[in-house]
């Protein structure tokens, strides 16, 4: 799939009132077929017959012959024509392509996934945790939920990224649409927020808001719409962050994502800079005015 057919999967601006539901029965055979093309036959110890071949991965023909399931069966399936997949053959299937676990529980979630009709219910944080994040002195923090929404952040976390409210809440579009965006090293990120959106789409295919969400980004983001068609769906729960701060240049900060254990699927994100380095002295110098937090 290339950048314009991308685009095009979810144009939501072309047609008014309420955008259709993802489809889960769509984005698992584009899955299997994104997986498919990133194995080449030596990946699979497979023989090769000449050099000219029609496909960049493998062929149909050779991922039905490792997982032990028919073409016919393994077409339908990458045609989004074939339902209730078993947790057999999804084995097969995720051991031939070599799944990581992330990919393997996408995989589920596609396979078993069932309409709801409803949109999903408004977030909210509990007062309590944002309690916590004011409490959070010189640690930049904040709370994302669904379609990668900023919920709430502390004041050092809008002296650091700046006002959030500006890209209206929203990670993806703070990434993707705006040139003023705070990440010094930007590809890790917006692998990072494709990959929660791709997640978020598997388990609430018929949210509006978040194929909104996806049409905004794929018609206004030529790179979005090509990190959607990879399917890439592993995620980050800790690292190093590079981020560009108009007064102080860049800073390295370490940050840490905890998934809260409440069944919100809200996550909490904290940054800190390792004690006595360059990094920790323009964090205290930033957070020293940061801006309130909502």
């Amino acid at each position: 799939m290339d950048d314009r057919q991308a685009t095009q999967e979810f144009d939501t601006a072309r047609a008014p009132g309420t955008p259709p539901a993802l489809d889960p029965h769509a984005e698992l055979g584009e899955f299997l077929r994104s997986r498919r093309a990133r194995l080449t036959p030596e990946d699979v110890g497979l023989p090769t017959f000449g050099r000219h071949r029609r496909v960049p991965g493998l062929r149909r023909e050779e991922l039905a012959q490792l997982a032990g399931v028919s073409v016919a069966y393994l077409t339908r399936l990458e045609q989004g024509r074939a339902h209730n997949a078993s947790a057999e053959v999804l084995d097969a299937l995720a051991r031939a392509l070599r799944l990581t676990g992330t990919e393997r529980t996408h995989l589920d979630h596609l396979a078993w996934c069932r309409h709801h009709g409803d949109e999903p219910a408004p977030e909210e944080v509990r007062p309590a945790l944002r309690a916590m994040l004011a409490a959070l002195d010189g640690t930049p923090a904040y709370v994302t939920g669904r379609r990668t929404d900023v919920l709430a952040w502390n004041a050092p976390a809008a002296a650091l990224f700046g006002d959030f409210a500006a890209s209206g809440g929203n990670l993806a579009r703070l990434v993707f649409l705006r040139s003023d965006h705070p990440f010094a090293d930007r590809e890790p990120e917006a692998a990072d927020i494709v990959a929660a959106l791709r997640r978020d789409a598997t388990c609430h295919p018929d949210d509006p808001l978040l194929a909104a969400l996806v049409g905004e980004l794929s018609l206004h983001s030529a790179e979005f719409a090509r990190l959607w068609a990879r399917h890439h769906v592993e995620e980050r729960a800790h690292g190093t962050r590079r981020l560009r701060h108009p007064l102080v240049g860049d800073l390295d900060l370490a940050f840490e994502t905890f998934r809260l254990p409440d069944g919100s699927e809200q996550t909490l994100t904290v940054h800190h800079a390792p004690p006595g380095s360059a990094a920790a002295d323009h964090l205290r110098f930033l957070t020293s005015w940061g801006d309130d937090a909502p």
